[in-house]
């Protein structure tokens, strides 16, 4: 049997200690899909004495991380400290530079930096290449990166839709379980660990913003263009839009999506948006609850694909990095398996300008908060008709627990995305209004 394929591990929370857990238990399975053992060598974290759970005895310690990738008796480095820059961009650029394969499950990194990365591991060894992997980065133990890159590769897809983050994904489905308002259910995942304490890089979309566009750099041979990706929320989502949706048919979802369009001069342009969105009960992803992930990929020939699992947690992530690791370790050579890390070079890669969404149409629900006085319908309805946009239904409820305050919740026929933002700048400022509106889009089944 070949020689051992021989790892570093930088980052040793609950995904780190994951992967060391994985390789014991499973140690005989690994060494046989992999054709050869995957030992760790050496590892490093921020806290040498904090109880991990495992073993750290048989492992060389090492206060710095960045050192690690210069030891000649490493083949991978494994890089788990997260951010997207600082110390693990450090790491990953020197693994890189040393001719090691990396293996990453860092996606602020990957989305903010992958394309960097990516270039820096073509050229390494001399051209030869080195591996950059990151399975781990979308969907914790789905292999949708894989499906894409590798089971979906003779196919053009159309487009990606997924519910990307898992604790959005628990709070809206315990909302919708319990009938209780969005502040007390993220209390509730956060003292269950679902949450972090501080929980806005998952609540406002930023988080599945990173995952969409990896997705879509994969799907669609675009260029990583992580900063025009479109994140709304779920701060803003209600109980009663939950329960308005269930009336109609729908559950509320947090819902990346990709597509791409042929722009007027015939080049292609990218749209890339993770929006709270009303869920027909017929497509997949309406039946996806709790902290779990999914993706749906529709290639010209595959029709409909459907990822779902664990989207997060040690065991799932830890999956996926060692699935990464065996990988490598099949391949021949140090630096293992160096094929593309986007399905095709970095220089084949498409620059696409992003989309202009104004004219997709699109069906729509629109709620407001308003006060609770005459007349005050008649604006919003003379605003919508105005701008073009056709009512489908309109209900209008009381708010017991919020004086003077009613709730108008509508649904709009199918129409352009432009004439919905423009029934709201018309409205923009009405004393009528007494918050901010809530617009979410209803997804074709």
């Amino acid at each position: 049997m070949a020689e051992p394929l021989r790892i570093a591990l930088a980052g040793l929370g609950t995904v780190g200690a994951g992967v060391i857990r994985l390789l014991a238990a499973n140690a005989a399975l690994v060494r046989a899909r992999a054709g050869r053992e995957i030992r760790v060598v050496a590892v490093s974290a921020r806290d040498r004495t904090r109880d991990r759970g495992v073993d750290l005895g048989p492992f060389d310690w090492c206060d710095d991380m960045t050192a690690m990738a210069a030891r000649p008796d490493i083949d991978a480095v494994v890089e788990m400290v997260g951010g997207a820059d600082g110390p693990a961009l450090t790491l990953a650029k020197a693994a890189i530079r040393e001719g090691k394969a990396l293996v990453t499950a860092n996606k602020a990194m990957i989305a903010r930096h992958g394309l960097e990365l990516a270039e820096a591991a073509e050229a390494a060894n001399g051209g030869r290449g080195v591996a950059l992997k990151f399975e781990a980065t979308v969907a914790g133990g789905i292999p949708v990166i894989k499906g894409l890159r590798e089971g979906a590769a003779a196919n053009a897809i159309v487009r990606v839709q997924g519910i990307l983050n898992g604790t959005c994904n628990f709070i809206l489905t315990a909302m919708e379980e319990s009938g209780r308002d969005f502040a007390e259910v993220l209390a509730e995942a956060q003292a269950r660990g679902f949450a972090e304490a501080d929980p806005s890089f998952d609540i406002e979309g930023i988080d599945a913003g990173h995952k969409l566009a990896i997705l879509a750099a994969i799907a669609f041979g675009a260029r990583l263009d992580f900063a025009h990706v479109s994140c709304v929320g779920i701060a803003a989502v209600r109980a009663a839009d939950i329960a308005r949706a269930r009336d109609l048919g729908f559950v509320i979802r947090l819902v990346g999506a990709a597509d791409v369009e042929q722009g007027a001069d015939g080049a292609p342009r990218l749209l890339q948006r993770v929006r709270p969105c009303l869920v027909p009960r017929a497509h997949p992803l309406a039946h996806v609850d709790g902290a779990t992930n999914a993706v749906v990929a529709e290639g010209n020939f595959s029709g409909r694909l459907l990822f779902q699992g664990a989207g997060a947690g040690d065991g799932p992530t830890a999956s996926a990095v060692v699935a990464d690791l065996i990988d490598i370790a099949r391949s021949a050579g140090k630096g293992g398996e160096a094929g593309p890390a986007f399905s095709v070079p970095v220089g084949q890669l498409v620059a696409m300008a992003p989309a202009e969404p104004g004219d997709r149409r699109e069906r729509s629900y629109i709620r407001m908060t308003v006060a609770d006085r005459p007349g005050v319908l008649a604006e919003i309805t003379a605003a919508m008709r105005d701008a073009e946009v056709s009512i489908e239904s309109l209900i209008q409820q009381g708010q017991p627990d919020v004086a003077g305050d009613v709730l108008v919740a509508m649904v709009t026929h199918e129409g352009p995305e432009r004439c919905v933002e423009e029934a709201l700048r018309l409205l923009d400022g009405s004393p009528s209004l007494t918050a901010p509106p809530l617009v979410m889009p209803i997804l074709e089944a």
